[in-house]
């Protein structure tokens, strides 16, 4: 049975490429823009992850907090710097944001799983 991980990416990948497919050029450079803007540059890839968590916390996005969290995980974030920065972001956006660090935490910890599977 798939996982919530893998569930996740598959359905993300499938509606990125029928969104893509759709040959509009703002989207696909909004696409291309947001990707260009995570590559390594005068920050690490691991602290523009890390300020995409905080970002997408505070605007209350699960699937970019999902996002954000195993691209930060790849990145060689630890759990404690997920936490802290996690912190920051309910700092900021305010006990609103706390329902997303629950998610946030589950979600962790699933990738956790997986890649200990």
């Amino acid at each position: 049975m798939p996982t919530k991980v893998k569930e996740f990416n598959e359905y993300r990948s499938k509606m990125n490429e029928k969104i893509l497919a759709s040959d509009n050029k703002v989207i696909k450079r909004i696409f291309n823009l947001d990707t260009n803007a995570f590559k390594e540059g005068h920050l690490p890839v691991k602290t523009k992850e890390l300020l995409g968590l905080v970002a997408s916390a505070v605007l209350r996005c699960d699937d970019c907090v999902q996002y954000h969290l195993e691209s930060a995980m790849k990145n060689g974030v630890t759990k404690d710097e997920m936490m802290e920065t996690m912190s920051i972001a309910n700092l900021i956006g305010g006990t609103i944001v706390i329902p997303h660090l629950r998610k946030a935490l589950e979600y962790w910890e699933l990738l956790e799983d997986d890649n200990n599977a």
